[in-house]
């Protein structure tokens, strides 16, 4: 049996491997377009490489997830999180869990990951083509033949897409050509850009409880909150970005939105804390009585937007000014402008209609023999260690063959 693996990244290597740990007398072809092998696991975590995350359930896992959710939890059932971590550990790659949950091997590398799979897959035997471009593929009763760009032709058993996400649909042509329904790609797991705002001067401003809201949606996440030399990132930035894909698109990026920098806390709360100040308090420059563990310079910023002199004794600032503030604290509000990618992690929401493939084994159910693994898929999570995940399950489920 000859198998073709098509896409050089997570979600294709760990097919590859999946292929030859489950039919060991398989060929296996592992096809890339560029001279570039696992590109994206390289430059994740910040080259630290974000395996996975240590959730706990599979159901609580796959929530995690704006595009994918219901597909995920069946597939995670065959293949999860667990599963995952086990895979790499007993294979000599050592993980540790991160406070905030995500997993990243404890060398703190991604080159460990990107080593192993590279090894595994020249112990197996996986042959690795790369400057190989895919045209098409032709099915036939018995066999699918893939046709390159350079006009080769492949005969192949079975065939594991793996060719990640697309920003346009004509990355997705020769798969629609097939009979396969594409969801139009879109961006997600952006930073917002927010044009001339005074807050970009707190570049490197990190507030740990901040609740964000994009009205007119239901989108509403929480997470520490980036300030940065365009705008705004941080997880719950990402979180927002990811949930709001498509209507953050329709929108041409362009919308307002609606910050609580003390997390979610109300007015109430805050003239709560307001009021337990003491003597000393009162007594105190504004700018040296931050309330509710803001950072001082975001703390500062929110007193000068709200019109108060940082200068002023704290016990001096009447009601009204007090009211401006709180407004801001519990509801700010910025103009975003447009959008950043996430580092170089880029990320989209669309691809195969997850309708068109079976959860059970990642089988198209229009073209036999023909799979599908990864972010091709109609699938994306938000920051964690979410998107790889998703990638090992639906590789390593494709790779069974079933």
């Amino acid at each position: 049996m000859h198998v073709v693996v098509i896409g050089g990244g997570a979600a294709g290597f760990f097919a590859a491997l999946s292929v030859k740990d489950h039919h060991p007398t398989a060929m296996v072809t592992l096809l890339e377009k560029s001279d570039k092998l696992l590109a994206k696991v390289r430059v994740s975590g910040g080259g630290r490489c974000n395996v996975t995350n240590g959730l706990e359930g599979d159901k609580r896992f796959a929530r995690n997830y704006p595009r994918g959710e219901r597909f995920l939890r069946r597939a995670f059932a065959s293949f999860g999180p667990r599963d995952a971590i086990m895979w790499f550990e007993q294979r000599g790659v050592r993980l540790k869990v991160e406070p905030d949950g995500r997993i990243f091997p404890i060398s703190d590398s991604s080159a460990t990951v990107i080593d192993l799979l590279v090894k595994k897959a020249e112990e197996l035997g996986v042959v690795v083509e790369r400057g190989c471009g895919v045209d098409r593929i032709v099915p036939h009763p018995d066999r699918l033949d893939i046709v390159l760009h350079d006009l080769r032709v492949i005969n192949a058993d079975r065939v594991i897409v793996c060719t990640g996400g697309h920003p346009k649909d004509e990355g997705f042509r020769w798969l629609a050509e097939l009979g396969h329904r594409i969801i139009a790609p879109v961006p997600s797991l952006f930073t917002f850009n927010l044009p001339d705002d005074p807050i970009r001067t707190l570049s490197g401003v990190v507030a740990e409880h901040v609740r964000v809201r994009l009205p007119g949606s239901h989108v509403e996440t929480t997470g520490p909150l980036l300030v940065t030399h365009w705008g705004m990132s941080g997880p719950a930035i990402l979180r927002a970005s990811a949930w709001g894909a498509r209507f953050l698109h329709g929108l041409h990026y362009r919308t307002t939105v609606q910050v609580n920098w003390v997390g979610g806390a109300n007015e109430q709360d805050v003239r709560s804390a307001f009021a337990m100040q003491n003597a000393d308090d009162a007594q105190k420059h504004a700018e040296n009585t931050a309330r509710m563990d803001l950072p001082k310079r975001l703390w500062v910023h929110l007193l000068t937007k709200a019109g108060i002199d940082p200068a002023r004794r704290w016990g001096t600032i009447g009601m009204k000014d007090r009211n401006r503030l709180i407004d801001l604290l519990t509801n700010d509000r910025y103009t975003m402008g447009g959008k950043t990618t996430f580092k170089e992690e880029f990320v989209t929401a669309g691809g195969v209609d997850l309708g068109q493939v079976d959860p059970r084994t990642m089988c198209s159910t229009v073209v036999p023999g023909l799979y599908f693994a990864g972010e091709v898929l109609d699938i994306d999570g938000i920051t964690g260690g979410f998107n790889f995940q998703a990638a090992w399950t639906t590789g390593h489920i494709a790779g069974r063959l079933l």
